[in-house]
């Protein structure tokens, strides 16, 4: 149980040096970075917080073997000396995912087998649906065998059912509020709110609310998992109390009963507020300025954008008359279509794949 060993988080590429500070702000032991995510290092008690606790991570992995696989007899061998029982057990089915890149072993399918083989050999049990995936990589013939501990992306969070078209996930969401300088401690407005996710997401994280709270994972079917430790660790604490107030709006007055039900989901909506109006008449809540960030159309994510320069003009427009003081945050793949606002862009963020859009987030200082 306090043996430590790698726990890789998953995040998607340009956005890792805001889960690993996210991460030390957690007091995990953050060991460094790689494209595509963070590595800690830790006990299976730290994965389990990990996935309670971690707002940006799509999915915590945990390291169980490293070794060299110059052939796949090799590999058969070196899997079925791993002491597979210390990790699985034999009444929770696992299925097998391999990938192999610049390695002797270059066949995917041919390298799941033989972990297969070991764990049948080891008297576990396998699905094509298990919840326990074992992700095998063979990179110049380095074999790395990990667990996924989340099951399900954690982005699923239980909370937010209803979604309108093209959302931003949570996970996402979190990372590019902290990439926009947000901690909790101001009010963030989202005038083309969808179904919420930026305001709820800020709401939640100035309530101190563990984004895990309301799922199950994967590692609670691992034979390291210890029920009466676990339950002890996700406990809730009482939620912070905090002035500030979150708000979105939309024209579609679908999405903005989307975004009520799901902000009385997540237990936020009595610090935040949606309206159904047009960018045009968009209001920020009351109280001090702080963050406007915004998942705007972009042509690729929900049609043509030869017609969405006048909603970013009109967005320009109506954050200058309107939210003075105001940061603003835009995400958007089109640099000309964050020309078009009018605002002053005091920096532009990492390159980032958003279900395979390429995006950015373009930030401006105070208005």
């Amino acid at each position: 149980m306090s043996e430590e060993f790698d726990i890789f988080l998953v995040c998607a590429p340009g956005l890792e040096p805001w889960l690993a500070d996210e991460a030390r702000d957690a007091h995990f032991a953050v060991v460094g970075a790689v494209p595509g995510g963070v590595t800690l290092r830790g006990a299976w008690s730290e994965v389990w917080r990990a996935n309670l606790t971690l707002r940006g991570a799509t999915r915590v992995l945990v390291r169980l073997a490293e070794f060299r696989a110059m052939h796949l007899a090799q590999l058969d061998k070196r899997a079925k000396k791993l002491p597979w029982g210390d990790w699985l057990r034999p009444d929770a089915p696992v299925r097998v995912e391999a990938t192999c890149r610049k390695s002797r072993i270059y066949h995917d399918k041919a390298a799941a087998q033989r972990i297969e083989g070991a764990l049948r050999a080891a008297g576990l049990p396998l699905s094509a649906d298990a919840s326990i995936v074992l992700k095998v990589r063979i990179e110049d013939d380095l074999c790395t065998i990990s667990v996924d501990s989340s099951g399900e992306s954690l982005h699923k969070r239980g909370l937010k059912v209803q979604v309108n078209k093209a959302p931003m996930r949570e996970t996402l969401a979190a990372l590019l509020l902290r990439s926009a300088g947000y901690n909790g401690s101001e009010p963030v407005c989202d005038p083309m709110c969808g179904s919420g996710t930026f305001v709820i997401e800020a709401a939640e994280i100035a309530l101190g609310l563990l984004p895990g709270r309301e799922r199950t994972f994967a590692f609670e079917k691992l034979a390291s998992f210890d029920r009466v430790a676990w339950e002890a660790m996700r406990v809730p604490s009482a939620p912070k109390i905090t002035p500030l107030r979150f708000k979105g709006s939309d024209r579609d007055q679908g999405a903005v009963r989307m975004s009520e039900a799901n902000a009385a989901r997540a237990g936020v909506e009595l610090v935040t507020e949606f309206a159904c109006v047009p960018i045009s008449e968009a209001a920020p809540p009351e109280g001090l300025p702080g963050l406007v960030i915004v998942n705007a159309p972009y042509g690729g994510r929900i049609g043509s954008k030869a017609p969405l320069h006048g909603l970013y003009a009109a967005f320009g427009q109506r954050m200058r008359e309107s939210f003075k003081g105001w940061r603003v945050g835009l995400i958007t793949s089109e640099p000309g279509l964050a020309r078009a606002t009018g605002l002053k862009w005091a920096d532009t963020g990492p390159v980032v794949d958003h279900g395979g859009t390429k995006i950015r987030l373009y930030r401006t200082d105070p208005l």
